[in-house]
């Protein structure tokens, strides 16, 4: 007869649980898994999948029960490791969402919002178009894949139980915020100095000929130079888009080694 003691079950559900809590945090917060589409259960049974299958070849994991207040820090702990992770990923898939806000401003697709319900709020229709294109080239380039490789090695970078973080690193994490704005700015930029001077040049037409309305007018421009060129855009999005997936998932792998203590002087 198979006897199993109350300190082997013990340690076999601290190996699950702590993996468990920092893989839910992450699925939680990403954008790709934290879809509302996707039900809490399959979330749920994708993170405890995964707990099983990495908890043999991660690092010992320290003795203290899970019905404790050192329990209950370090399940704080985990859970701010993996929503920091899921925070970057999600800035990273923002980049391109803000790109489609610029983009939608000047070509005059303001009033095109529709509810969003894996944000809340209203977001524009060519905002929502190009973050699925960006869900589709994060799936394409393996990215979630490599998101998962990133996670399992943090637990070697920040193994559980290491008490204490490096402030310097929530800072990266609160100036990286600020890509969302530079990158995509950056890759509205071409379409949205064409539509400045257009705008600006019809402008200039009202008046030198005011019985022209620019209003029936400069919408139908904004909108067909718009068009063209985001078809334009198009051809170049996956080559930039390579490119940022690059940077930021450097920059997570980055940001779990500065959020590892520095050791004392």
């Amino acid at each position: 007869m198979v006897e199993v003691t109350f300190d082997q079950l013990h340690g076999w559900l601290v190996a699950f649980f702590w993996p468990f809590a920092r893989i839910t945090a992450l699925m939680l917060s990403a954008p790709l898994w934290g879809h509302s589409s996707v039900p809490r259960q399959a979330k749920i049974a994708a993170a405890g999948a995964i707990a099983v299958v990495i908890a043999p070849v991660l690092p010992p994991m320290p003795e203290v029960p899970l019905y404790s207040w050192a329990g209950l820090g370090i399940l704080v702990e985990q859970t701010l490791i993996g929503a920091a992770i899921g925070l970057t990923v999600r800035i990273i898939v923002s980049v391109v969402q803000a790109s489609g806000e610029f983009i939608g401003l000047q070509m005059g697709l303001a009033f095109a919002t529709f509810f969003d319900p894996s944000s809340g709020t209203n977001m524009m229709v060519l905002s929502r178009v190009l973050y699925m294109i960006t869900l589709l080239m994060f799936l394409a380039f393996n990215a979630h894949l490599v998101v998962l490789e990133i996670l399992v090695a943090s637990f070697e970078t920040l193994p559980v139980g290491i008490g204490r973080f490096n402030p310097e690193a929530f800072i990266m994490l609160a100036r990286y915020g600020g890509t969302i704005f530079t990158a995509g700015m950056l890759l509205a930029l071409p379409l949205v100095a064409s539509l400045l001077i257009i705008n600006l040049a019809l402008g200039i037409l009202n008046r030198s000929a005011p019985q022209l309305t620019v209003f029936n007018i400069g919408f139908p421009a904004s909108l067909t130079v718009g068009l063209a060129l985001l078809m334009v855009l198009m051809t170049d999005l996956g080559s930039f888009l390579e490119r940022h997936f690059a940077n930021g998932l450097g920059f997570l792998q980055g940001l779990l080694e500065t959020l590892a203590p520095l050791p004392p002087p």
